[in-house]
């Protein structure tokens, strides 16, 4: 017997609403959405079921409120997580920068450095 049989297509956990038995948030997919995907793309790219797919966007259409607002909740997060590390580290990420290559890795960091004045040529150009 299969076991996806009885498993639910939508449950909540600590990550929100997510596909039963994956990682998968409802909230990417309404990201999928609302960058233009369709709902053949989505099916595609996160490999769902047709009985899947279909309760997915019967519960969104059926949930619109609840789910946009969670999802605008978890853009606020991720953004709010997003600076929070770049913060953190931009110190770090300034000090690994300064930093000068180790020998060994000198010759791979001047090519480096030439395709990086290569491409800023190429853009003042554009």
């Amino acid at each position: 017997m299969d076991s996806n049989i009885c498993r639910p297509t939508i449950v909540r956990t600590e990550r929100g609403l997510t596909v039963g038995g994956t990682r998968l948030t409802l909230y990417m997919i309404m990201e999928f959405l609302k960058t233009g995907y369709s709902w053949d793309e989505i099916q595609d790219e996160f490999r769902l079921t047709f009985r899947q797919t279909d309760e997915i966007r019967e519960f969104l259409e059926s949930h619109r409120e609840q789910t946009e607002r969670e999802y605008e909740q978890v853009v606020a997060m991720a953004e709010s997580n997003r600076r929070y590390w770049e913060e953190r580290n931009r110190e770090r990420f300034r000090e690994i920068a300064e930093k000068p290559p180790k020998p060994e890795r000198l010759e791979m960091w001047r090519k480096l450095q030439e395709w990086k004045k290569r491409l800023a040529q190429q853009e003042s150009e554009y």
